[in-house]
């Protein structure tokens, strides 16, 4: 790669870095994180759960909780693989990136949201506190969240 596309591959990091939206209001809180060797799961009864998950290599996972003040925000980020949410306390708002329509998906104490990976932001719009237990999972060693440029491409806020 010459000089000038490596330096225009940086002035773009530097970009997008600078207009990333950090979180606020949101405290995270790692558990544990741990790496489970490859493998390949179904659910003892595949007709009445019809889940199944495999891993081809080696995949850390990690388990964290976040704290949400009312008005709070994750800001816009991705991640490497899916992510398992549960919300055990309050009612925390999910917005996809690239969902045009910017659909608010709610979700409320006792009830979950999957995350692609491909970016989103979740936010406390309720007014009260809220706190989520968040399952990741991750590249051996490697990070598990990412930034994203802000404000989303389809969101007003």
């Amino acid at each position: 790669m010459n000089r000038t596309a490596l330096f225009i591959l940086f002035a773009l990091g530097v970009c997008l870095t600078a207009k990333a939206e950090p979180a606020v209001g949101v405290t995270p809180t790692v558990i544990g994180r741990a790496t489970y060797p490859a493998f390949t799961v179904e659910a003892a009864d595949a007709r009445a759960l019809k889940f199944s998950s495999a891993a081809a290599a080696p995949v850390d996972i990690v388990v964290r909780t976040h704290d949400y003040v009312p008005g709070s925000s994750t800001g816009w980020h991705t991640h490497p693989g899916p992510v398992f949410i549960t919300v055990v306390e309050g009612t925390l708002t999910f917005y996809e990136y690239h969902d045009r329509a910017c659909t608010p998906k709610v979700v409320s104490k006792g009830q979950g949201y999957v995350d692609s990976g491909h970016g989103h932001v979740a936010r406390n719009e309720s007014g009260a506190p809220a706190r989520d237990v968040s399952v990741i999972l991750a590249p051996v060693g490697q990070p598990f969240r990412g930034e994203l440029a802000a404000p989303g491409p389809n969101c007003k806020f």
